[in-house]
Parts: structure tokens; sequence; C-alpha cells
């Protein structure tokens, strides 16, 4: 299918918390994200799209591909998002080239199946927050992985990286690792944008308003840093050497496809088959 000239009828999401929508709600009111917010786009001009989203927090590529693909795949979508690695990018022991990997399998099979994919490019983490600035080759590196993925199958990539809005706090969560609901909505236009979708267009790269009150500078921006490491870094380094993972106990939010606004369901069993 092109991503120019039909609606898509089946959306599936697979990947870890930012597709699963953390840091655009909350797990009590339940969580939106930017795959939510694609789906409400999509169904706005096909009232008739039904979305899975297959996403579980904290899975590195690997899980993601060996968990999400197959389900997704017996889902028969028309379009999937695709969106992994920087878990991986957060581990000591990070291959590019394994993560490239795994994210080319699932391109190669979803699209073989004739499911129209889309992905994107992930920010310099260092423009988030400065402590994570030994990561930006690693940032780079899996950037260039998932063009050269993307490039060999045909995959739409909205390009994220190239903008420096995408760094600004505002569309960041308080523990910076997970999109503020702005920033969803920013991230699904920047998808919307690149698949080509009526009503999407570039504003989504557009710079927000000057703050109300000026960044941090000095000190104060030193004390933000080590309150910032104490209350959201030091939690995860230390879930990290437990062997923990934020997903344990969690599953998928919404494994079947349903239509966007209801709750997720066995309404359709796989092969759209109906219960």
């Amino acid at each position: 299918m092109s991503s120019t000239d039909a609606a898509y009828a089946r959306y599936v999401a697979l990947g870890d918390s930012q597709t699963e929508g953390l840091g655009d709600g909350d797990d009590t009111t339940g969580l939106r994200g930017f795959a939510d917010r694609l789906a409400e786009h999509l169904a706005r001009h096909n009232p008739s799209l039904v979305y899975a989203n297959l996403a579980v927090r904290g899975r590195l590529a690997a899980q993601i591909h060996a968990e999400q693909l197959a389900p997704a795949l017996a889902l028969r979508p028309d379009l999937a998002t695709v969106v992994a690695g920087v878990n991986d990018l957060l581990r000591p022991r990070f291959d590019a080239d394994e993560v490239g990997g795994h994210l080319e399998a699932m391109f190669a099979a979803l699209t073989a199946g004739g499911t129209h994919v889309a992905t994107l490019t992930f920010p310099d983490l260092a423009g988030i927050t400065p402590l994570a600035r030994p990561l930006a080759p690693r940032v780079i590196a899996l950037n260039h992985r998932i063009r050269e993925a993307a490039r060999h199958h045909g995959v739409t990539i909205a390009e994220t990286a190239h903008h420096p809005v995408v760094t600004d706090p505002r569309l960041w969560s308080p523990d910076r690792l997970h999109a503020s609901p702005l920033g969803h909505q920013r991230i699904a236009a920047a998808l919307a944008h690149a698949l080509h979708l009526p009503g999407a267009d570039d504003t989504w790269t557009h710079p927000l308003p000057a703050p109300a009150t000026p960044t941090p500078t000095g000190w104060r921006a030193a004390t933000d840093e080590l309150r910032w490491a104490a209350t959201f870094l030091r939690p995860w380094l230390a879930r990290r050497l437990r062997g923990g993972s934020s997903g344990d106990g969690h599953t998928a939010k919404r494994p079947y496809l349903t239509a966007v606004g209801m709750p997720s369901r066995p309404a359709l069993r796989p092969y759209g088959e109906q219960v």
C-alpha cells in the first residue's frame, strides 16, 4: 500500500516505553503516547481504522523482535510503526550492528507481508541532559543503522534527529527519558508528515515560543542535574544492577485490533477472524 494514496485500515505499533506512551498520562488514568495519537490522526480520515499497540516498556530490540513481531504479523496490519534501540544504547554493552540486525529483520518480515512500515531516528541525548554526552557516538551509530535498514526495505523514516526543537526540555518528561505529552504529540505529527497523511505538515519541526522563565545556568543548572540524577538516574542504575527491567510484570496495553477510543479486547482474532 502506498503511503500517499490509501487510507490505512489496520495499524499496529511495536516498540518499548515511548510507543507504549510513558510520559503521556500514567498507569492509573491510562497512557496515550505518540502511537495512540497517530492512530487518532488516522481514524479522523478512516473511522473504520482498528489499532493495536504491542509495545512494552523496558524492552530491548531483541526482545521486541522475539516477542512482538509474530503477534504483529498475525494481525495483518497495513501500517506498522517500529521504534526500538534506546534501551539498548543505555546498556553498558551496546552493539549498533546487533540492534540494527533486529530492526532489519522486523522491517523485512513486515514489508514482505505487504505492511507499510514507519520508524524514526533519535536525537542527541546530550541535548536533553548533559550527563548523556558520552552516549552521543552511540546515538549516531544507531541512527545510521536505522537509516540503512530502512533504505533496504522501503521503510518510511521520520527524521526527528535533524531538528533542534526535539531537544527542547518542554518536549520531555521530568525523567528526561520519555517524551512529555507535547513531545508525544510532535512525534506523532512527525510520523504523520513522513507518511504524507492528510492534514499533516512540517509544523512539528518549528521551535516552541520562548519560555516564560529562562533556562537555569550556573549553579542552578548544576543543582537541577544533581536532583535529576538522584530522582531518576540512581533508581534506574539500581534496577539495572539487580537485573530488573521497568517492564517486569507488564504486558501490551492493546494486544488486539480495536477501534480507536475503545479499550483493547479480543474483538478480532489473528487474521481478522471474529471472536
